[in-house]
């Protein structure tokens, strides 16, 4: 059996772009329409800034598109696909309140509550995701958007087309509101990301100013511009804040149809959606139905895969891809396997470690601990040597940082003066630190002796077969999760670690404590994977920052809160190029290496997908920085599955 590669992904913040994004400030992509001043009615206020004199279609973090205005459609879809049929799915990722193992509300971006898989798929956004850019946004509520030279202003025109499903029309006022209510009691991760924007205001039925601070990182306009848009007059009689499964009004191409509590959700494609014509939907949302399943043990997940249950499954367990697609369906062709490369960032997945906790607040303790992982012996013994070792933050991109410093690298050091000391500085040009490679035994004792070292330098000795410290307290590890998926995998890493002395052990429990533990920083140890965006920026102060250490419910489990990494954060948002980004991104990689806030597991370049042989997949090429199923996919025949 193997580890999940992305049961414990924390998405991108820009969760409908994928990716997150900067626009730079003088910087124009193909133009739509003179922008000019904003239509009547719109205030003009004395000393504002200044717009630039077109406005865009589309926006990409470097200014350039793939796609001029004039485009039919993305070019990885089928135009002429058919409607029907159904797609079902467990879901692979999840974001903000979501789980993997249950769900018990309908209201996927405040914190309470198990939000239900899938709920984006009932909101329009100003904007969607191109997947075949790394990382460019084009119109769909918006049909452009103008931006101020100094870049502290964007006015997004609105399709007076866009409609609610009550048939009540999508306004400036509904934008502005929603906006405004994520940043005041959304979820943390969302309202953290939003503290830079000023605020959202309706210019116009069809206009709306979104107002910047000048300290907002590069992606926070694209991540608003991907934001879901609620009515305001439906929570006007509703609490935004409730955890509830009543079905919240949406304007996006499916509503929400069948749900169990728990055990599974389904979306019915909305036939009049409003939206369905244009350029960034030709060719997607397919299916009349979308299903998401929920199984509480991956193999009974399984068995109900190969009963035909749900049809499409990625797979995340070697032992499965490796031994189990023996059953009838797949050896007489009703079921189909396929692997995708994945170019995209893998991130960083690992056991990360509560420095809150006080016996982690050394990092000559943290990384002893990485000499009792033997991912050697794991991969071969547990996951048919499918995977490879996690180095980086950045792992799987040209982000990675590698070596000694280069020259740019050096020069961006240097450059930052006396706001790092001597020491920061040779952190900073050395090669960064990687977790040690064993004989493959399972328990090599040249590393479990420089682990014991590493401890007793931090001062910390065995004493009747226990580690303790000067205070007479005994080393506790608990490894907390909610699913047994990686059990196998962190039983030999816990006989290693007691034979340190440290007392570990694997707690499982139900979904909700397991979030609310999270969510409190209530914890030792635990699994995630961080996905990173191709062109990093405001995600980076919510897994990395100090302010989110201290905000419970963010993304920063480890607890970092190291002035050098949000230096470094800062220089990575304020970067001008991709070359600068990419320059930044080594050097914070280098920084977080070094502080051994994990113990890193491994990743796979690749995605491995199973399937019911009942769907078409457009003949073309495959976008390369999404695998866009369902989105593009379309059903063989309306009644499969």
């Amino acid at each position: 059996m193997t580890a999940p590669l992305s049961r414990r992904t924390v998405l991108t913040l820009a969760a409908g772009a994928g990716a997150a994004l900067a626009l730079p400030r003088r910087s124009l992509a193909q133009d739509a329409t003179k922008a000019g001043a904003p239509e009547a009615g719109a205030p003009v206020t004395p000393g504002a800034p200044v717009m630039e004199a077109t406005e865009r279609h589309g926006l990409s973090a470097f200014g350039d598109l793939k796609y001029p205005a004039d485009f039919a459609h993305f070019a990885y879809v089928d135009p002429k696909a058919p409607k029907g049929g159904l797609f079902s799915q467990v879901g692979p990722t999840a974001a903000f309140n979501q789980s993997f193992q249950t769900f018990n509300s309908l209201n996927g971006y405040i914190l309470r509550g198990d939000g239900a898989q899938g709920i984006a798929l009932i909101f329009d956004t100003l904007m969607v995701r191109a997947n075949d850019e790394p990382d460019a946004v084009y119109g769909l509520v918006a049909k452009s958007v103008a931006i101020s030279t100094d870049g502290t202003l964007y006015r997004f025109r609105l399709r007076p087309e866009a409609r609610f499903h009550d048939g009540s029309p999508l306004t400036a006022e509904d934008v502005a509101f929603s906006l405004n209510l994520l940043k005041a009691k959304g979820h943390p991760v969302i309202a953290q990301a939003l503290r830079e924007m000023e605020g959202a205001q309706a210019e116009a039925p069809d206009l709306v100013a979104v107002r910047f601070t000048p300290a907002r990182a590069r992606d926070v306009p694209l991540l608003v511009a991907t934001l879901p848009i609620f009515s305001k007059a439906y929570y006007s009689v509703k609490n935004f804040e409730e955890s509830t499964l009543e079905p919240p009004l949406g304007s996006g191409p499916y509503k929400v149809g069948r749900v169990e509590p728990g055990r599974t959700i389904a979306y019915e494609r909305v036939a009049d959606y409003w939206g369905a014509d244009l350029p960034v939907n030709v060719g997607i949302n397919n299916f009349d139905t979308l299903r998401f399943e929920y199984f509480r043990d991956r193999e009974v997940g399984f068995e109900a895969f190969k009963a035909k249950a749900y049809l499409f499954r990625q797979e995340f367990t070697a032992r499965a891809w490796a031994t189990g697609y023996t059953f009838p369906a797949f050896t007489e062709g009703k079921v189909k396997r396929e692997i995708l490369p994945d170019r995209t960032p893998s991130g960083a997945q690992g056991w990360f470690l509560n420095t809150r906790r006080p016996h982690f607040t050394d990092p000559r303790v943290r990384e002893a601990l990485s000499y009792a992982f033997d991912f050697e012996w794991t991969n071969k013994n547990l996951m048919f040597d499918a995977y490879r070792r996690t180095t980086s933050f950045f792992e799987n991109s040209d982000l990675k940082a590698q070596g000694p410093a280069g020259p740019e690298e050096i020069a961006l050091i240097e450059s930052l003066g006396d706001k790092l000391t001597p020491a920061d500085i040779a952190v900073l040009k050395a090669p960064p630190w990687s977790p040690p490679v064993s004989d493959g035994s399972g328990q090599d004792r040249t590393l479990l002796r420089r682990g014991a070292q590493l401890l007793r330098e931090a001062g910390w000795e065995i004493k009747a077969g226990r580690l303790v410290n000067p205070a007479g307290e005994t080393m506790t590890i608990e490894f907390l999760d909610d699913e047994n998926g990686l059990e196998r995998h962190t039983a030999p890493f816990i006989k290693n670690l007691k034979l340190l002395g440290i007392e570990a052990n694997f707690r499982l429990v139900d979904s909700p404590q397991y979030q609310r533990r999270l969510n409190e920083f209530d914890f030792d140890a635990t699994v995630r994977r961080y996905s990173m965006s191709t062109v990093p920026g405001e995600s980076l102060r919510n897994y990395f920052g100090a302010r989110a250490a201290a905000t419970p419910g963010a993304n920063n489990l480890s607890g970092i809160s190291d002035p050098v990494v949000d230096l470094l954060i800062e220089q990575v948002i304020a970067a001008p190029s991709r070359a600068a980004l990419r320059t930044a991104c080594h050097v914070l990689d280098r920084r977080l290496r070094a502080g051994r806030y994990w113990v890193p597991q491994w990743y796979s370049a690749e995605s491995r997908i199973a399937f019911w042989d009942v769907f078409n997949w457009p003949s073309v090429e495959r976008p390369t920085y999404a695998r866009a199923i369902p989105d593009i996919w379309s059903a063989r025949a309306p009644s499969a599955g």
